[in-house]
């Protein structure tokens, strides 16, 4: 019976926060910004580790993305700004010779270079949630720029390298 009176006092203080919290200015979202998804956890049961949510942040400001003059190019730039866009996330160093999990990723985009679909062409057998980090950090990268001046179908594949970290380097980067 002691424990009662402590809290129903915290629950008070909870409910009441809670009513404060709802009743600020709500800030009105762009509704033609992607939304950047917390990716999910990995399973800690077999011994992979989990990336916890805290450590995914937005990445920086991106500068806007310039026209290519041929898929190659536009590959290179892609990968180059998917680092950019998720640092934290990424790394440039060598593979590793034995990886985590390689999901490989069809992206397919409007003339003005935002994703219009994904597809996943590849899932990893294990380390599943890097499909979902790789598609994340497509989205935080977009868009790649007009690709109007390319040859249809504006469609290009990326085969997303994770090590044990589950950190990911685009193969179009090696």
């Amino acid at each position: 019976m002691f424990f009662i009176e402590p809290l129903r006092r915290w629950g008070a203080g909870f409910l009441a926060l809670s009513l404060a919290a709802c009743s600020s200015s709500v800030q009105q979202r762009d509704p033609t910004a992607l939304p950047l998804p917390v990716p999910t956890l990995g399973s800690t049961s077999s011994g992979e580790r989990g990336r916890s949510p805290a450590a995914v942040v937005a990445g920086p400001k991106l500068a806007p993305a310039v026209a290519s003059r041929n898929w190659d190019e536009f590959r290179k730039q892609a990968a180059r700004r998917l680092v950019a866009a998720s640092p934290q996330l990424s790394y440039t160093s060598a593979a590793p010779d034995v990886l985590l999990a390689i999901p490989v990723i069809t992206v397919e985009l409007h003339a003005d270079g935002s994703i219009r679909r994904m597809e996943v062409m590849r899932h990893p057998k294990q380390a599943q949630d890097t499909t979902q980090l790789a598609m994340d950090a497509l989205r935080r990268a977009a868009p790649f720029g007009d690709v109007s001046r390319l040859p249809k179908p504006w469609k290009f594949n990326e085969t997303f390298l994770f090590n044990d970290d589950r950190l990911f380097k685009p193969r179009s980067l090696d």
